[in-house]
C-alpha cells in the first residue's frame, strides 16, 4: 500500500505531539524540532525507531543526520524518498 506524504506528516506529527509536546501546542511542520527544544537527541532516537517500525524501513548510519530528521517536513521528504527507493 502506497503512503502519501500527507499521511506520513500526520503520523509523525501525531507521534511527536503525543510523546514530546505536553502543552497541547500545535507544531509548525517547518520548525526545527531540535532547535525549538521540542525534541532532544534522545528523542530523535525515539522518532527514528518509530519511523522504522511504522513504515517498515531500515536506516543506514549515513542517513541519521539532522538534515533528514530536524522538522516534520524534512522527515516527510526523507520517508517519501526512502519508500520510493524501496519500491513501496
Amino acid at each position: 500500500m502506497k503512503i502519501t506524504q500527507e499521511e506520513v506528516g500526520q503520523k509523525v506529527k501525531q507521534f511527536i505531539q503525543e510523546n514530546f509536546v505536553f502543552n497541547g501546542q500545535d507544531i509548525d511542520p517547518e520548525k526545527s524540532l531540535l532547535g525549538s527544544g521540542t525534541i532532544d537527541s534522545t528523542g530523535i532516537l525515539e522518532v527514528i525507531s518509530y519511523l522504522e517500525q511504522t513504515f517498515n524501513l531500515q536506516f543506514d548510519d549515513r542517513e541519521l543526520v539532522s538534515e533528514n530528521f530536524d522538522s516534520i517536513t524534512k522527515i516527510q521528504t526523507f520517508i517519501m524518498r526512502k519508500t520510493a527507493a524501496a519500491g513501496e
